[in-house]
């Protein structure tokens, strides 16, 4: 009977997600709809894309038991980093003003945003090899949080588990794209709140509730020793740890860095609406002090699960420490957490495939094999559909291998793929949507400095590298290297602005346009819900009308129903 609880949640579970897919199919014909969802998507679906494509398998399982293990309660912090940094601070500063100006410039992706931008062909077909490489080890990442759980669960093999999972989750996405993409990660959400408050609740029910629990954890300490050598407990109930600097490196890149991934900021192309940026930064904000909050809370816990080796960490490894805090929950929780864990991975992995598939066609086959005659819109939705199979049947090959081989390499390039993305493209992409000095070399900077750093730190882990500086020491974790990364591409990119400024004035110009494009105010403070049904300001000035008459007309203006009525 326990066994058949479990079925039937991932059977429902399943149907639902492809049913999805074969309902979103007609709205993914052409690149816009296949890509972005035509720019309709409403504010929850895109509040949810959002905050699922954020949180992963990797967060629930992995992170989760290694921050929560090493920091305890403090971890808490790094949930909340990623709600008001990661998720309010995001929407605030990227959101109205990525929807504006890629919607101007026509651009559907990260490199494209740039070749247009920056005008820089180059930099296109550049960060379109930085994202193929480096979000392959992300992508092969996810499948690792989903071995113990389904072991523990069902008894079945790890291989089966992922190939299920890839299987699926390519359906839904080849069938729909984004806008079944959106409206799964909408229901993977949804399951992932009740899935993580029931496991928050029945876990601390184990120790026999919350403060029971963080008394037994503030007893716990032995293996932390402070300058005297004398052991410090409570230090894992303490308000920010056993280690600020490394808890603010962590803080740092897993909430900064969404700025600067392309998978994330992909999600305010599609906005649909003035109204879907207020309500969307409201709704993904409490979902990430939910969920991230949630898990790293859950996270802190870990030492009561868990016990410490002789190296400090735990017996059985970090990924071990959730999976033991779930064995004992009665079959139903155990299934609502096999299908709040297939949410997380599937919603990020989506996520990530479609935006690896769009970029490589768009950004790089494109360009560089087709000079003669582009592809039309009919060939390039092929192309994506059959890079979505590749990337998912890559990935999945390697999760494989990875999970039975001693080889740390893929889970070591995780962080540091994170790092090498968020510090490659967050201050040019940020940068390029509020200064127009910004020069192409200091986009060339930010690159090699990203991918520099964050190769280095790899190499250094992956040949056992010590330093006596303790600064190198620091800096040779892939968390600090990303962290120091992203801090050095925002700091000197407006210094090499006012050292080199950009030289195309008049384009750049044009460019920023968007933002002072008046409808009812200016487009910086509001998106348009349909241009084709108001008339420009510049035509109607055209028309003979002053600019006071055309001002008032604007704010006075009925959408035209004839032209809706002609685009039907």
């Amino acid at each position: 009977m326990d066994m058949v609880i479990k079925v039937l949640f991932l059977v429902i579970f399943f149907a639902i997600m492809i049913g999805v897919g074969i309902y979103c199919r007609k709205q993914a014909t052409d690149v816009n709809g296949f890509v972005l969802g035509n720019r309709s998507v409403g504010p929850w679906l895109t509040a949810f894309a959002f905050g699922t494509s954020y949180f992963s398998a990797v967060i629930f399982v992995g992170y989760a038991g290694q921050f929560g293990w090493k920091f305890g309660l403090a971890s808490t912090w790094i949930g909340l980093g990623n709600a008001f940094i990661g998720s309010l601070m995001a929407w605030k500063m990227l959101g109205r003003r990525t929807r504006v100006m890629t919607q101007h410039l026509n651009s559907a992706t990260m490199p494209d945003f740039f070749f247009k931008r920056y005008n820089s062909k180059a930099l296109k077909i550049a960060a379109s090899i930085i994202i193929f490489i480096f979000l392959i080890p992300y992508t092969a990442s996810l499948y690792n949080g989903l071995s113990r759980l389904f072991e523990m669960a069902f008894h079945i093999p790890y291989t089966y588990c992922v190939i299920a999972m890839a299987v699926l989750t390519g359906i839904y996405v080849v069938l729909g794209g984004y806008m079944a993409t959106a409206i799964n990660d909408f229901i993977q959400g949804i399951i992932m709140i009740g899935g993580i408050i029931a496991v928050i609740v029945a876990v601390l029910h184990v120790n026999g509730g919350l403060v029971e629990s963080i008394a037994k954890l503030s007893q716990q300490g032995a293996d932390f020793k402070t300058a005297a050598g004398t052991p410090f407990q409570g230090v894992y109930t303490s308000f920010f740890g056993p280690d600020i600097l490394a808890l603010i490196g962590v803080v740092i890149l897993t909430s900064l860095g969404t700025w600067g991934l392309p998978q994330m900021v992909q999600k305010f192309y599609a906005i649909k609406s003035e109204k879907s940026i207020g309500t969307g930064t409201i709704v993904s904000t409490a979902f990430a002090i939910i969920v991230a909050g949630g898990c790293y809370f859950l996270g802190g816990f870990g030492r009561l699960f868990g016990q410490p080796g002789e190296d400090g960490k735990p017996v059985g490894g970090f990924d071990n420490i959730i999976p033991t805090m779930l064995e004992n929950l009665s079959p139903l929780l155990i299934g609502i957490v096999v299908v709040l864990v297939l949410s997380a991975s599937m919603s990020t992995l989506s996520s990530l495939v479609l935006t690896s598939s769009s970029v490589l066609t768009i950004d790089f086959i494109d360009p560089v094999f087709c000079k003669k005659k582009a592809m039309d819109e009919k060939k390039k939705v092929l192309c994506m559909r059959i890079f979505i199979v590749f990337f998912i049947a890559v990935s999945a090959v390697i999760a494989i291998v990875q999970a039975s081989s001693p080889v740390l390499f893929i889970s070591q390039m995780m962080g540091v793929s994170w790092g090498a993305l968020a510090g490659a493209f967050l201050a040019p992409f940020m940068y390029g949507l509020y200064l127009k000095r910004v020069p192409t070399g200091a986009v060339w900077m930010n690159f090699v400095i990203g991918i520099g750093i964050s190769l280095a730190s790899f190499i250094c882990n992956l040949t056992g590298a010590k330093f006596d500086n303790p600064v190198l020491e620091y800096f040779k974790s892939p968390i600090n290297a990303g962290m120091l990364a992203m801090v050095l591409g925002l700091i000197l990119t407006p210094l090499a602005a006012g050292i080199a400024p950009s030289k195309d004035k008049e384009r750049v110009e044009q460019i920023f346009s968007c933002y002072q494009k008046k409808i009812t105010v200016s487009s910086r403070l509001s998106i348009e819900e349909d241009e084709e049904d108001f008339p420009v300001l510049s035509e109607m000035i055209d028309n003979n009308n002053t600019g006071k008459a055309a001002a008032k007309a604007v704010k006075t203006q009925k959408p035209n129903t004839q032209n809706k009525k002609k685009r039907k």
